[in-house]
């Protein structure tokens, strides 16, 4: 067994250990957020949805495993393709999707239901990659560099939008943070940021004070959030717009003071039985009671130490492609789980966002174990060999600084 295991795993270390400690959590935290449901859904089998997400988990590690050992620059040639598909996908999904909450979020084929968003998340952060593997000599300059990858980032996260608020947002900013790393000039970013930033705020008083506006789609939904995160909770009643984000947020809040600093215990929760999908949007609230603040920084420190893995992994990348995917799919990963926990901690506004790897679902564990198994590709082939460090740095904005990766502008032309 040892035999097979340091021939056929590869890879960094710690990446494995964070996959097998996230499926662990999420095993204990879906049994026990979802078993009164079980019960009352399927003639108390308290067991069903815990054998339905391990299986998915399994998937997930046989999904992990091959993509490891395929080497990286096969992602790079498929990435294009990807991006095709997963905008094929979200305007399918805008048009045909099944509605839940209101929102076209989802395709159904057979019994399985996937988010189209999950597959473009993927594919725009691969394809960001690749562009700037491609394009380090054209980056800084806004008409040959910037703007052609901008417009593929607004059009993914324009198609995201109207039925996620919360997931184009978030594909946006670590966009512009793979762009600042991948050296794009800082004034061209803090442009872009700023009119997205002023947009939105024009956007959000105008539909704040026209019904009309605000009874499109998931606007109301939004702006109620938004809302019940900075009033008062007796203004937020008394608001014409009152929904139940606030109750969400307080049963989480419960979850997390009963908690304490060791918790209930495995399995002894209580607010599983009154908080809204305590399996997927605040799974963290549950293991906050039942594990207590320590088990909640032990999950924490999990996510912290992926993108710390992932600089180490940049380090020894052997090309850019390389090294920017990695940084990108650590990012995304990374900045999801902290979302997920700042909402369940109010510390944010209810986004909907799940804790990779940890909630329960189905395209979200799928996509997030090829996102793994994509970092892993990238250790894999620089673990155990030196390498020069590649130049993923922050510097100044100056056309005559000396690009010393410049030599490998086009390592990845063949892709």
């Amino acid at each position: 067994m040892s035999n097979f295991f340091s021939k056929h795993i590869k890879g960094d270390i710690w990446i494995w250990l964070i996959i097998v400690f996230l499926s662990l959590a999420s095993l204990l935290a879906v049994y026990s957020s979802t078993s009164t449901l079980a019960y009352k859904q399927h003639g108390g089998d308290t067991w069903f949805y815990l054998f339905r997400h391990a299986s998915l988990l399994g998937v997930g590690y046989i999904i992990i495993f091959i993509i490891h050992r395929i080497p990286y620059r096969w992602y790079s040639k498929l990435t294009v393709l990807l991006l095709y598909l997963s905008i094929i996908l979200l305007i399918y999904t805008l048009a045909s999707g099944v509605n839940l909450n209101h929102a076209a979020r989802w395709i159904r084929i057979g019994g399985f239901t996937f988010q189209s968003s999950d597959v473009a998340k993927l594919a725009l952060f691969l394809y960001i990659a690749r562009y700037l593997s491609q394009n380090q000599d054209k980056i800084k300059d806004f008409k040959k560099g910037f703007r052609p990858i901008l417009i593929w980032i607004f059009l993914i996260c324009g198609l995201i939008l109207p039925a996620n608020f919360s997931t184009a947002a978030m594909v946006f900013v670590i966009s512009m943070i793979m762009l600042f790393l991948g050296r794009a000039r800082s004034t061209h970013i803090m442009l872009t940021v700023g009119t997205i930033i002023a947009i939105a705020i024009l956007a959000f008083f105008i539909a704040q004070n026209t019904p009309q506006i605000r009874n499109i789609g998931r606007v109301g939904t939004w702006i109620s959030r938004i809302e019940n995160f900075f009033k008062d909770e007796d203004e937020v009643k008394d608001s014409k717009y009152y929904q139940d984000a606030n109750y969400q947020a307080n049963q989480a809040k419960i979850a997390i003071a009963t908690g304490g600093f060791f918790g209930k215990g495995p399995g002894k929760s209580t607010q599983r039985n009154f908080l809204p999908h305590p399996y997927s949007d605040f799974i963290y609230a549950i293991i906050v009671e039942e594990y207590g603040m320590f088990g909640s920084l032990f999950i924490m420190s999990l996510y912290i130490l992926l993108l710390y893995r992932a600089k180490r992994i940049v380090e020894k990348a052997k090309h850019k492609f390389a090294a920017f995917s990695a940084l990108g799919l650590s990012l995304w990963l990374s900045f999801q789980g902290l979302i997920n926990m700042a909402v369940a901690t109010s510390l944010f506004p209810v986004t909907g966002q799940t804790l990779p790897f940890l909630s329960m679902g189905g395209s979200s564990i799928l996509i997030t174990a090829t996102a793994f198994g994509i970092i892993l590709s990238v250790s894999r082939d620089s673990i155990n060999e030196e390498y020069e460090l590649v130049d993923v740095k922050i510097d100044d904005d100056n056309d005559n600084d000396e690009d010393n990766t410049g030599s490998d502008n086009n390592d990845e032309t063949d892709s």
